[in-house]
């Protein structure tokens, strides 16, 4: 038997290392955002005494980590630049308010329908990912710029074809009434705010943040071990071949065409789970809340958190839907409050064109917000959990540049 060159070896030695380095970063991070999860409800409670405000601002943001997910799967594993991933989502959410409201009794069908929400659910899944398919036909042989300006069309036409169509979406008045999920039995505790442990048969979620947030929890869990088992099989393989290089996956055999349309298909499929869960959970659904300012959004927690890594996706979706939605609100009234305290409260006063600092700081908030993110990807450009795969490029191209920089200096 013929003994291996050693660099071959060395080369199987360092990717076998390379594995064990991602499996252990991964599975810790999981562990951490899995020990907060269960934790956070109880903790939050208890500091806020009872006030379910946070698990709710919680349960909010599962809803956008469902959707990075799932754009993860186009953008970071596949490599297609969706820019109009809101139209999914938008899509989800009608699909469920449609038929869990009053809504069509309205329009030219004259019958509502009040379907259980854990079909629709399922429902708005599988009429999303077709949709998903339907996007992706047509730009399959279209690369970078042009599939993103596709893909910003189709994200603008869906919101306006919900707006238009008021006779059955209700246009700018939108769908409310929405129905509650209900369960045949459910447990609350200390946990929920209750003083002792009881079963309520039957349960109806009635708007209650626990329940939302216990749902959203195990939905978001359910979309990690899916898109990880997916990940490691030969579809996700075959969609980061793609992503390197499209035209060497067909040389090696990847049927391009139908590997590109499960990627639009399957991510769009978590953006109609994500959206039939936000109807249900607000019990309204707006046009105006399927703008492209969400794709964007998404877009950018991907990116923060780390193209094509689960994990950072998660962080980076919490990040991004907390500095949205906590910090830079608070920003104002904190500002504010410090200014009292270190004896500038002349600042908070309006005089002039000065409408004084809270005021001052609000207007700026989305500038901090910027300047946040432009800091961030300056100093960590490839996220803050990137791929091992994507770190490591980073890092030769980085060095290939420097290369070519001090050649040029010395030449």
């Amino acid at each position: 038997m013929r003994n291996q060159p050693p660099a071959r070896s060395g080369s199987i030695l360092a990717r076998l290392h390379l594995r064990e380095r991602i499996r252990d970063r991964d599975a810790a991070i999981y562990s951490i955002l899995l020990l907060v999860g269960l934790v956070f409800p109880m903790a939050t409670m208890y500091v806020s005494d009872g006030s379910t405000y946070y698990v709710s601002l919680a349960g909010h943001a599962g809803t956008f980590v469902l959707l990075a997910i799932g754009l993860n799967v186009v953008v970071g594993f596949a490599g297609l630049l969706d820019l109009g991933y809101a139209a999914f989502f938008a899509i989800g959410a009608y699909t469920y308010a449609l038929f869990a409201s009053a809504q069509l009794a309205s329009s030219p069908a004259h019958h509502a329908y009040h379907l259980p929400f854990w079909l629709m659910m399922f429902v708005g899944l599988f009429v999303a990912a077709a949709f998903g398919a339907v996007l992706g036909f047509p730009t399959l042989r279209l690369r970078g710029d042009y599939l993103a300006i596709v893909t910003l069309g189709f994200g603008e036409i869906v919101p306006n074809i919900f707006y238009n169509l008021d006779q059955w979406t209700g246009g700018i008045n939108a769908i409310g009434g929405i129905d509650q999920p209900t369960l045949p039995g459910w447990i609350t505790g200390p946990w929920a705010g209750a003083n002792t442990v009881s079963i309520q048969a039957p349960y109806n979620f009635a708007f209650d943040p626990i329940a939302y947030y216990v749902l959203i929890f195990i939905l978001v869990i359910g979309a990690v071990i899916l898109v990880n088992n997916l990940q490691r099989s030969r579809l996700g393989r075959a969609w980061m071949a793609i992503r390197e290089d499209e035209v060497a996956a067909a040389a090696m055999g990847i049927n391009t065409v139908t590997t590109k349309l499960l990627a639009f298909g399957i991510g769009a499929s978590f953006s109609g789970f994500a959206g039939a869960y936000y109807g249900a959970s607000f019990g309204l659904v707006s046009p105006d809340e399927f703008l492209f300012i969400v794709s964007i959004t998404v877009l950018v927690m991907i990116v923060l958190g780390g193209m094509g890594n689960v994990p950072g996706v998660i962080v980076g979706a919490l990040a991004i839907y907390f500095i949205l939605h906590w910090f830079l609100p608070l920003l104002p009234p904190a500002v504010e409050s410090f200014a009292n305290t270190v004896g500038l409260s002349s600042l908070n006063n309006r005089s002039g064109d000065w409408p004084g600092l809270a005021t001052e700081t609000q207007n700026v908030t989305l500038l901090l917000f910027g300047l946040i993110l432009v800091t961030m990807m300056l100093l960590r450009p490839q996220g803050i959990l990137p791929s091992r795969v994507r770190e490591q490029e980073l890092k030769h191209a980085l060095g290939q540049e420097d290369e070519a920089a001090l050649e040029q200096a010395h030449s």
